[in-house]
């Protein structure tokens, strides 16, 4: 989905069965402290995709939020969410609600500067798109994650 919406992915319809949330400072040690959280979380939740496959898309969203949606004084928000076909959704919120050329960027060419990160999401097999959020303003970039088998 290359624009923002309010609306939910049309392929997320299982209910969310267990999640977490954290909020973390725009901070690139952020980045780190994510990846380990995130790892713990899906070995205690006995996630039955490729948590290390997680962990990166992780460590890629949060180091996009702190280096593009940083604004002095807030967070970010990390969300994980297991539904009840076994899907992952990973959710990273940050304050800007902008998201300029998101088609180009998660389709970049070989020499673009930007964008490779968001191509490693989409080449573990992640849907990926992002939103506005309702309320507390900025947007979501989620990623949609299967279980393995």
């Amino acid at each position: 989905m290359a624009e923002a919406t309010t609306e939910p992915h049309p392929t997320v319809t299982a209910a969310v069965v267990r999640e977490h949330a954290m909020a973390l400072p725009m901070l690139t040690r952020s980045v780190g402290l994510s990846r380990i959280q995130v790892r713990r979380l899906l070995t205690m939740w006995s996630w039955s995709g490729d948590v290390e496959d997680v962990v990166l898309v992780v460590s890629e969203l949060v180091t996009n939020a702190i280096n593009h949606g940083r604004v002095h004084g807030e967070l970010l928000d990390l969300r994980l969410a297991v539904l009840e076909d076994g899907s992952l959704l990973v959710d990273v919120s940050d304050p800007v609600t902008a998201f300029p050329n998101f088609d180009r960027v998660i389709t970049p060419g070989d020499e673009d500067e930007q964008g490779r990160g968001l191509r490693l999401v989409r080449a573990v097999g992640a849907d990926l798109w992002w939103f506005l959020r309702q309320g507390a303003g900025g947007k979501t970039v989620r990623v949609l994650m299967r279980p393995l088998g």
